[in-house]
């Protein structure tokens, strides 16, 4: 039984390991922001709070829980936010922007740990409040971590399996001491759980469809809601953290609405009349060509563009390697040679876009130009075989062609390498040694994806390869992926500072069969699984950065993703109301730090 309550005298007579209370935990090192820091470097301190913020989304909601499987398909924007922040709901630590992966305080106030990370203490901050004005307790943190294992979705419903013991310590503090499932990268996520009130929620129907206001610890209360239409946040003139560093200069609005639409050309076209008040753009072509409208001539629209420091990610066409034609690494490699990449960035996006050549790229965790050093090839032994030379001494480069979209040099290479798959161009098409043609279906989901997959097809047919696009709906293609029923589809990685255990969904061999998971792919690969559990044990930040570098190496050289674009830039465009910090974290910039300046 997990619950145990043992009386903090009790817990250190018997023997457990004392640690100084924390301010903060880091992935690697220790914190950048000193115990009496006072606030992140990315805010304005000094802000004036008030006003009023509207964001517009494409989707639609009918559920305000988000942490059950029910809404996952149906997003209630804002109650647990990545962008928006967390309006609602908090968890225990908040992480800083600034940092690749450092949590400060938030509901705990302090954390305590051993070396080896075998348990971590969350002592409440003795202020932390519900919206009701109760005290936010530990039977609270152990009743958010029961009842999201009972009726919570992945991943909140995993986490107590890494648990050999959750404890409360006095009145105010929770330990939970780790298993052997558990590695370094787990305290840290525990640390992000979200608390949700034990005196608030119904247990029997917390899984159930609900449109009813929930009571929360964070900065605002819902006021309104518009089932599939919006929802409109006010802030809580009695929140308890307003004050704590963590949380200064964010939060700053009176009111926050976020609108849905049922497609980005709507939600622009609102953005255009001043119905919502910030655009966040991903398309080069978009943000070049479709700000010519007189908001943004007047200066009442602002285009801003920020430089953050995140690794590119990977995009790209995804072969399904539990298909028998993909299993064969010749095949992926010949194929992935064949995609004229300065072709299509020059005929379809003018140039805007950078080819990318590793899940890591911009960043010090990427392999690319980068040759493995003593420490890399120490950990990779034996794999290291398994490794493109190139790409292990940092000389691989994806081709560049001459952009006509028939390069011969490059089809001639792409040519020689499926016949050491097994395929040669018989009669105009490309066979194998039986005459059965090469052929697949690319499977799109949207007008932009098609775009991209009709381009691959056109060099495709250049050497008698007969690819077909088939673009699905929503539903249709949530259903095919999950179940992994298709040949080649068009996926994003994304690649953050501190890679852990969402790996093992991407790449782990235990997730190859797992209905639903992220492995697009489909590998099962033990060489694979080893890179992972170097990132996931390392202790120090030069065997993190080794250890990523040469899983990168490996995914490279498995060409299990076509690589395609990238922008090393990221644009919004936002109302003049709207005032930001001047400066830009390691993230990017951040929605939560911005302010209406029309508040007198």
């Amino acid at each position: 039984m997990l619950r145990v309550v043992f009386p903090l005298a009790f817990t250190l007579f018997c023997g457990a390991v004392a640690a100084s209370p924390l301010h903060g935990i880091a992935m690697y090192g220790e914190p950048a922001l000193p115990p009496d820091y006072k606030h992140f470097s990315y805010v304005n301190p000094d802000v004036k709070k008030g006003g009023k913020i509207t964001y517009g989304v494409v989707g639609t909601f009918d559920n305000l829980n988000p942490f059950i499987l029910k809404s996952m398909r149906t997003t209630a924007r804002g109650m647990w936010d990545p962008d928006y922040g967390n309006l609602v709901y908090e968890s225990l630590l908040l992480r800083s922007r600034d940092e690749p992966f450092t949590l400060y305080g938030l509901l705990a106030e302090t954390v305590e740990w051993d070396e080896d990370r075998t348990f971590i203490q969350f002592n409440l901050n003795p202020k932390a409040k519900w919206s009701d004005g109760q005290p936010v307790t530990a039977d609270d943190v152990m009743f958010s971590f029961e009842l999201l294992r009972d009726k919570g979705r992945v991943p909140f419903a995993n986490r107590l399996s890494l648990v050999s013991k959750m404890e409360k310590v006095g009145e105010r503090s929770v330990r939970f001491t780790f298993n052997d499932k558990a590695d370094r990268e787990t305290p840290m996520i525990f640390g992000l759980f979200p608390v949700l009130p034990k005196h608030a929620i119904d247990p029997e129907t917390f899984d159930r469809t609900s449109l009813v206001p929930s009571l929360g610890s964070g900065p605002y209360k819902i006021k309104t809601v518009k089932p599939g239409e919006s929802i409109t946040y006010e802030r809580d003139p009695n929140y308890w953290g307003k004050d704590i560093p963590s949380k200064v200069g964010m939060d700053n609005y009176d009111q926050i609405t976020v609108q849905y639409f049922l497609q980005d050309t709507t939600l622009f076209e609102a953005f255009k009349k001043g119905d919502i008040d910030v655009y966040p753009d991903g398309s080069p072509g978009h943000w070049a060509t479709a700000y010519n409208f007189p908001a943004v001539s007047s200066g009442a629209v602002i285009k801003d563009t920020f430089q953050s420091k995140l690794p590119s990610g990977m995009f790209g066409f995804v072969f399904n390697t539990r298909r028998p034609l993909f299993a064969n690494i010749k095949v992926r490699e010949g194929l992935s040679l064949i995609f004229d990449f300065e072709w299509a960035n020059k005929t379809l996006y003018s140039g805007a876009y950078k080819r990318t050549q590793s899940f890591w790229q911009n960043s010090k965790l990427s392999s690319f130009g980068v040759p493995a050093d003593a420490r890399e090839l120490d950990m990779l032994g034996p794999i290291k075989d398994k490794i493109d030379p190139a790409i292990l001494d940092g000389t691989y480069k994806l081709p560049v062609t001459d952009a006509s979209g028939r390069d011969r040099t490059v089809l001639k290479k792409a040519v020689q390498v499926l016949k050491e798959g097994g395929y040669s161009i018989q009669g105009g098409k490309m066979a194998d040694a039986s005459g059965k043609p090469l052929a697949f279906e690319i499977m799109t989901q949207n007008a932009d994806q098609e775009k991209l997959a009709i381009a691959f097809q056109r060099s495709l047919q250049t050497l008698g390869i007969a690819a077909s696009v088939r673009t699905v709906d929503d539903s249709q293609y949530q259903s095919r992926t999950n179940s992994f029923d298709y040949d080649v589809i068009l996926k994003s990685y994304v690649s953050s500072l501190s890679p852990g255990n969402e790996q093992l969904s991407y790449w782990s061999s235990a997730a190859r069969d797992r209905e639903g998971s992220s492995s697009f792919a489909g590998v099962a690969d033990p060489n694979v699984d080893t890179s992972i559990k170097h990132i996931l044990t390392a202790r120090s930040d030069e065997d993190f950065t080794a250890a990523v570098r040469s899983y990168d190496r490996l995914l490279l050289s498995g060409h299990y993703v076509l690589p395609l674009y990238h922008i090393d830039q990221q644009w919004v465009a936002r109302n003049k109301r709207l005032g930001r910090p001047d400066a830009v974290p390691l993230y990017g910039y951040q929605l939560p730090a911005w302010w209406d300046q029309s508040v007198q």
